[in-house]
C-alpha cells in the first residue's frame, strides 16, 4: 500500500472511529505530526497504529492531544484584551438592558483564555451575571482547565493586580481561585463536526483557524456568524485576520475584532 493511500485511510478510518475529520487540517502539518508520533510507537504504518489506538485507551489520548494545538497562556497579545476590557465589554454591559452577557471560548485548550475572560469580566462586576462556556475537544485539557493550575510562564502577562487576586502561588505553581472556577463551564466539541448554540454577544477562538484548511475556515466564519447576535463580536488570534469579513456577514470593529451585522 502506497504512503498516501495508508494516510488516507487511516483518515477514513479516524472520522469513523471518532467523528473527527482530519481532511479539514492542513494536511502536510497534520501528516508530518502523527508520522513522528506513529514511529515513536515503532509502527511502520498507519493501518497497524490505527488498529493500535483503537484497542489502547492511553495511545487514543496521546493521538488527540498531539493532533489538537494545545499552546496557550494568559493575557496572550494584551493590547487586544485590553481593549475588550476597556472598550468593547463596557459598550455590551451598556448595552444590555439586565447586564447579562453570553461569552464562549472556542478551542479553550487548557483554560487559560477563559480564565482571563472571568478575571475582566469579575473586574467589571458582571461575571456573577455571565454564562461563560469554554470548549475544546481534548477530554485531557478539558481536565487540565478544571484544576486550574499553571506554571510561571503562562501567567507572565497577567497584570500584577489581577495576578495577586486571582492566583494562589506555591513554589512556582499558580492555581486559579475557586470563584473564577465556577464561574466557566467547561464542555466537549468539535469544532468541525458538532453544533453551536446561539446568541453569543462574545465569541473568542485564537490561534487554532491557522491549523484548518480554507474550507474549513470558511465554515467556521459563517457558523460563528450564525452563532452571534446581532452586534456581537468574535475575537481572533494575531495571525488570524478575515480577509473580505463582509461575506460572513461581519465589519471590522478593530484589529482581530468583527462585529456580526
Amino acid at each position: 500500500m502506497s504512503d498516501d493511500l495508508d494516510f488516507n485511510r487511516f483518515i477514513e478510518n479516524i472520522k469513523k472511529k471518532t467523528a473527527i475529520d482530519l481532511s479539514l487540517y492542513k494536511e502536510a502539518q497534520m501528516k508530518r505530526r502523527l508520522t513522528t508520533l506513529r514511529l515513536k510507537h515503532g509502527y511502520n504504518t498507519f493501518s497497524t497504529y490505527f488498529e493500535a489506538i483503537t484497542q489502547n485507551p492511553s495511545l487514543m489520548a496521546e493521538f488527540l492531544d498531539r493532533m489538537t494545538i494545545n499552546v496557550s497562556e494568559f493575557w496572550r497579545n494584551p493590547q487586544r484584551w485590553d481593549i475588550l476590557m476597556k472598550t468593547f465589554l463596557p459598550e455590551m454591559i451598556a448595552a444590555s438592558p439586565s447586564g447579562r452577557l453570553k461569552i464562549w471560548s472556542a478551542a479553550c485548550s487548557t483554560g487559560e483564555e477563559p480564565y482571563t475572560l472571568a478575571m475582566i469580566l469579575d473586574h467589571l462586576a458582571v461575571l456573577s451575571k455571565t454564562h461563560l462556556l469554554a470548549t475544546d475537544l481534548d477530554q485531557g485539557v478539558l481536565a487540565k482547565a478544571n484544576q486550574g493550575y499553571y506554571l510561571d510562564r503562562s501567567v507572565r502577562d497577567v497584570p500584577a493586580a489581577f495576578r495577586k487576586k486571582y492566583f494562589k502561588e506555591e513554589e512556582g505553581v499558580y492555581s486559579v481561585v475557586d470563584s473564577l472556577k465556577r464561574a466557566v463551564t467547561f464542555k466537549q466539541q468539535n469544532l468541525l463536526y458538532d453544533k453551536f448554540d446561539s446568541d453569543f454577544d462574545l465569541i473568542v477562538c485564537r490561534n487554532v483557524m491557522i491549523y484548518f484548511t480554507e474550507e474549513a475556515k470558511h465554515d467556521l466564519y459563517h457558523k460563528f456568524a450564525k452563532s452571534l447576535k446581532k452586534g456581537g463580536l468574535l475575537f481572533v488570534g494575531s495571525t488570524e485576520q478575515i480577509f473580505s469579513p463582509s461575506q460572513y456577514g461581519f465589519e471590522t470593529a478593530d484589529t482581530f475584532f468583527y462585529r456580526k451585522l
